[in-house]
């Protein structure tokens, strides 16, 4: 399913912040998108899921406008992961997982049924937290609760994968192994993924794509190999870098002239 921006501006009635985006996201890539802070990463994801209206331009979902997706429809085929989560909710993993079937169930009927359970478990599953599936999310450190929004992102089926710095309350291990249990997903599923990442070599070990964000602006978006140039992240970060190939890729390392 692809996902195809079109001009696309978003933001609020008085601010665009994001402004005449064009790219798609193929079926079964993996986008990152890297920019300083303010550049309009976040709120790119939010428009897209039409939690703040099309200013200009347009974005299609298999060929049809987002405009005419109803909520419901988007969040069957499309999954979004914030930045914030919510870990006040008096209820356990498990039940977390459960409300990403909630796309799939009217209101007045939010029963699981077979399949839904074995969705909810296989979802658990990929992200390795079958020991947690009875504990409550007060009871959590904040990347197991990480994990937990993951795996209801996963038990909706979507397509599509929106995540909002998910690496952000991950130690280094877990970083990796959630990095790699995205992989796995677009493998075995056959989604895509779109995620803003802070850690630019993270963007650059795992995604096959990435866009950088400027004052709202798409300035690049190419393969790590292309995209990640000295000339690029002065323009973004205004910082000045080295570039080195590592045995695990490109990686990039800022430097400070004094």
């Amino acid at each position: 399913m692809e996902l195809i921006f079109k001009s696309f501006s978003t933001g609020y009635t008085k601010s665009k912040v994001v402004k005449n985006v064009s790219f798609k996201l193929n079926v079964r890539e993996w986008i990152g998108i890297i920019g300083s802070n303010g550049s309009g990463k976040s709120t790119l994801l939010k428009g897209t899921l039409k939690f703040i209206p099309t200013l200009s331009g347009d974005i299609t979902l298999d060929g049809k406008s987002i405009k005419d997706h109803s909520r419901n429809s988007l969040s069957k085929k499309i999954a979004y992961l914030p930045q914030q989560l919510n870990n006040n909710l008096n209820i356990s993993v498990e039940e977390l997982v459960a409300l990403g079937r909630s796309p799939y169930k009217k209101f007045w009927d939010l029963d699981l049924n077979n399949k839904d359970f074995n969705i909810v478990k296989k979802a658990i599953e990929i992200v390795e937290i079958e020991k947690l599936r009875n504990k409550f999310l007060n009871q959590l450190s904040g990347g197991q609760i990480q994990r937990a929004y993951l795996a209801m992102s996963i038990a909706q089926n979507p397509n599509i994968l929106l995540l909002d710095e998910p690496t952000t309350f991950l130690d280094i291990k877990y970083q990796i192994k959630f990095l790699e249990s995205l992989k796995q997903l677009i493998k075995n599923n056959g989604i895509s993924i779109i995620t803003v990442l802070h850690d630019i070599n993270l963007a650059a070990r795992f995604c096959d794509r990435i866009a950088i964000l400027k004052n709202g602006k798409l300035i690049d978006i190419n393969t790590p190999k292309k995209v990640l140039t000295e000339f690029n992240f002065k323009k973004a970060f205004d910082i000045d870098s080295h570039i080195l190939n590592t045995p695990v890729g490109l990686q990039l390392f800022p430097v400070s002239k004094k």
